[in-house]
């Protein structure tokens, strides 16, 4: 909002500026017609009519030269009034309920984009002339503008969501997601910039479904500052990097229709020709008919990732897989817990639901009201940092890739709700909290997940938790803090069961058998967030002090 009103004051400003610009461009150029007119009849040159009429056509030219200042000066106003219009009217949506306006992915995506790319755009086009207040006000907020890498995070987002969801190009552009009416729509620039993104990384498979979106929005006669020759620059070079000769050769020709100068595309349709032919003399075959099927999803295969279980994790996500059977559901019950006549549960105890009958995981209901919800997301968000994870062979906290959110830990002397959170989760496990781990809360947004993984250390990672001096995880305690529109679920891979987001609710299991040894069965994943924000915070529960509390057993998978 600050920085639309300062647009459009800066705007107002410049228009007191023109006229005293062009009364000052217009005072020069007198003096420099006086001054050569000067020299002029030093020379006797006004006795002449003819050369008279030279002044004639300085004069005019002087003119067109102010005419063109003017023009241009007006021009850039119009821009910044335009811009500041717009940016006023989608600030006062915006700020009306910010983490609203973000839970939609495409709008998350389109504000990092803003602040990386257009309002540096806007900066350069003030910049043409002096505006300090303008300028003094932009250096300041910069330093809190997201970066390049911001912009490209936010678009493998939702590329992320793309895949994971099986949503084509089309629907995330016109902002229909699942659910969801929205009017954040991606622009023809907006899916060019998508694919280009997708191409520097070398991504030929998103940089297809991008640019073939960006040209049909073209297509559709819709304006922009791309041009299709660009778009089909990159669309036939990236169909032919996806082994779609045939399709290269034909958008290469299209590309050439349009603009028969283009030199790379020239070059290209030639190379793409000969390795036609070579193909057709090779398997002794004729060309195949042209196709105008447009490129889908489905169009060509997705590029194998480096997630063995991949698939698995998706089709989960959607939904899709889950292993919930009738003979399992009858084993599933609800109940009051009193975490073993826990004196502080006896009168108040929770309500528990079974979500998966092995490994055990339940869910216990009201675990956190509202008001602890709220003051832990306060006392978190000014902390909130890249989340980490700890490196399997340094047991030091690292970023991952795999891992997208941000998050914070809070121990009990931050405040009171946390202390009181921590005491909960003991009485309700019977686990003590005093080797825990701090509580970390996590906030993920557009796109945000936690690809497959263990919460405990395996056998080849003897140095993830040594430096705790706490032994192993021995158990996981996650809080849901929010409700989430669409996508978010907590999925494990090993056998098919999907955990919904409930705010308010928490879901327990055991990480190891009362062994020691690891439960594998308990690999899982955070699905990327489609539509809202998932606030959780969880509690990591260490072997030490367990003792007694949950004895070994007899068998190494007791």
């Amino acid at each position: 909002m600050r920085e639309s009103s300062s647009c459009q004051d800066r705007a107002l400003e410049r228009e007191g500026c023109v006229s005293v610009k062009m009364m000052t461009f217009w005072l020069l150029s007198l003096l420099l017609i006086q001054s050569w007119c000067s020299r002029c009849a030093e020379a006797e040159i006004f006795t002449s009519i003819g050369q008279m009429t030279d002044l004639i056509f300085t004069e005019k030219e002087l003119v067109q030269s102010l005419k063109e200042y003017i023009r241009k000066e007006e021009s850039r106003l119009v821009q910044i009034k335009s811009w500041a219009s717009k940016l006023d009217d989608l600030t006062q949506t915006a700020t009306a309920d910010p983490e609203g306006y973000l839970s939609h992915p495409v709008n998350a995506y389109k504000l990092v984009k803003r602040l990386n790319t257009e309002w540096a755009e806007l900066e350069s086009l003030v910049l043409q002339d002096p505006a300090d207040s303008f300028i003094s006000n932009m250096s300041v907020q910069r330093q809190f503008f997201p970066d390049e890498e911001d912009e490209k995070g936010a678009a493998k987002a939702l590329m992320r969501l793309q895949d994971t969801y099986k949503l084509d190009s089309e629907s995330i552009s016109k902002g229909r997601l699942p659910g969801v009416t929205s009017n954040a729509l991606l622009s023809v620039d907006d899916c060019y910039d998508m694919g280009k993104m997708a191409y520097n990384d070398h991504d030929y498979y998103h940089t297809v479904l991008w640019m073939q979106q960006a040209l049909k929005q073209l297509d559709e006669g819709e304006e922009a500052v791309v041009s299709k020759p660009d778009v089909l620059d990159y669309l036939s070079y990236s169909v032919y990097q996806m082994g779609d000769l045939h399709r290269a050769i034909q958008l290469t020709r299209r590309l050439l229709a349009v603009d028969p100068t283009h030199q790379r595309g020239g070059a290209n349709l030639r190379y793409f020709e000969r390795l036609l032919g070579k193909e057709m003399r090779e398997s002794n075959t004729e060309q195949p008919p042209v196709t105008e099927a447009p490129i889908e999803l489905r169009t060509y295969e997705r590029p194998v990732g480096y997630l063995p279980d991949r698939d698995i994790y998706e089709a989960l996500c959607r939904g899709e897989g889950v292993k919930m059977t009738t003979e399992r559901q009858k084993k599933l019950f609800c109940r009051y817990h009193n975490g073993n006549r826990n004196p502080r549960l006896l009168l108040a105890p929770m309500k528990e639901e079974d979500e998966w009958d092995s490994p055990r995981i339940v869910r216990y209901l009201d675990t956190l009201s509202d008001t602890e919800i709220e003051r832990i997301k306060e006392i978190s968000k000014p902390q909130l940092a890249r989340a980490t994870v700890r490196d399997p062979k340094s047991g030091v906290l690292t970023v991952a890739n795999y891992r997208v959110s941000k998050s914070t830990w809070l121990a009990a002397e931050d405040d009171p709700v946390v202390a009181r959170v921590n005491q909960r989760i003991e009485d309700i496990t019977g686990l003590t909290v005093e080797t825990a781990e701090l509580l970390q809360v996590a906030n993920y947004g557009v796109g945000g997940q936690y690809e497959p993984h263990y919460d405990f250390s395996r056998r080849d990672e003897p140095e993830a938790f040594k430096s705790l001096g706490t032994g192993n995880r021995v158990a996981t305690f996650l809080n849901y803090m929010s409700d989430v529109e669409a996508g978010g679920a907590t999925v494990f891979t090993d056998f098919g069961a999907v955990v919904r987001p409930r705010k308010g609710t928490a879901v327990f299991w055991y990480n190891l058998f009362r062994s020691g040894e690891g439960d594998y069965r308990t690999k899982h994943a955070a699905c990327p967030v489609l539509v809202g924000s998932k606030w959780v915070s969880n509690k990591w529960l260490h072997e030490r002090g367990q003792e007694f509390r949950r004895p070994c057993g007899l068998t190494e998978v007791d």
